[in-house]
C-alpha cells in the first residue's frame, strides 16, 4: 500500500505597514527647504531676488492656470485646453528649475 504524506505548509506571514510620518512642508521660498534632504540632492539657499522671482512666477502660472480652468465653465472641455493647462504647469516647472539650479 502506497501512502503519501503531505507536510503542512506555513501560512504566509502578514505584515502591517507602519504609516510614514507626514513629511514636513515648507513654502517654496523658505530657506528650510534646504535642510533634512534625504534624497541626496543639494539645494542652495536662494537670494531674496530669486525668492521674489520664483514667487511671482508661480503666482502668474497659477493665475493663467485658473483662467484656463474657468474657460471650461464657458466652453466645453477639450484636449487642447487640457494640453494648454499641462504646458503652463511645465513652463512654471522649468522656470523654477532655472531659478533654483
Amino acid at each position: 500500500m502506497d501512502q503519501t504524506t503531505s507536510t503542512p505548509t506555513a501560512a504566509p506571514e502578514t505584515t502591517t505597514a507602519t504609516p510614514a510620518a507626514p513629511a514636513a512642508t515648507f513654502p517654496s521660498t523658505s530657506d528650510a527647504r534646504t535642510v533634512n534632504n534625504i534624497t541626496g540632492h543639494d539645494y542652495r539657499v536662494l537670494s531674496d531676488d530669486e525668492k521674489a522671482a520664483m514667487q511671482k512666477l508661480k503666482d502668474m502660472g497659477l493665475e493663467l492656470h485658473e483662467f484656463l480652468t474657468g474657460l471650461e465653465q464657458i466652453t466645453k472641455t477639450s484636449r487642447e485646453l487640457s494640453i494648454a493647462k499641462t504646458k503652463v504647469e511645465e513652463a512654471v516647472m522649468w522656470a523654477v528649475k532655472h531659478i533654483t539650479g
